[in-house]
């Protein structure tokens, strides 16, 4: 679902159709990479059920990537993360990609921790969903909301502006 268009509008299909599918009780095993569709066993628990595949993560020693290893069995819930640069790189992409993308994600990632809640049903004019725009936690962005600019000395600034570099860099 969504091959050819962007990410939001295969998310905005995606889900659209699941809810479509679970209006009209239609039995469906609906397979997503659209960790964000997990909110709908949330919103409709009469009729909508997560299940994921149980998997093993470790970081060896001296490693800064994780491992996985998918354990092949079949859990109630939503999975706890999302894997597919681990599946590329089992899949045989080169350490390189698969490296570059798991940088590319970190700069892409616009939500972590719990999926958002789903976007409300309006009768009317859909014009917009709330999906992406709650604020996204970060230890930048709370250092940030305590400065007090007026109080701030150039030097000051500079030095706030080369602590908050050091602490994305780490």
């Amino acid at each position: 679902i969504g091959r050819g268009t962007s990410t939001l509008d295969g998310l905005s299909l995606a889900w659209a159709i699941a809810e479509d599918l679970s209006d009209r009780g239609t039995r469906t095993l609906f397979a997503t990479h659209y960790h964000e569709l997990t909110t709908l066993a949330e919103e409709r628990p009469e009729r909508v059920r997560n299940l994921h595949v149980e998997v093993r993560e470790w970081k060896p020693e001296g490693s800064d990537q994780a491992e996985i290893v998918f354990l092949h069995r079949i859990l109630p819930g939503r999975a706890e993360a999302s894997y597919g640069v681990h599946v590329a790189r089992l899949a045989g992409v080169p350490e390189r990609v698969s490296r570059r993308a798991a940088d590319i994600l970190g700069t892409l990632a616009v939500q972590h921790g719990p999926a958002p809640a789903p976007p409300k049903q309006q009768a009317k004019h859909p014009d917009q969903m709330g999906l992406f725009t709650e604020y996204v936690p970060h230890p930048a962005v709370d250092r940030l909301r305590e400065v007090k600019l007026e109080e701030l000395s150039p030097m000051a600034a500079f030095d706030l502006l080369r602590e908050l570099k050091d602490g994305i860099e780490r």
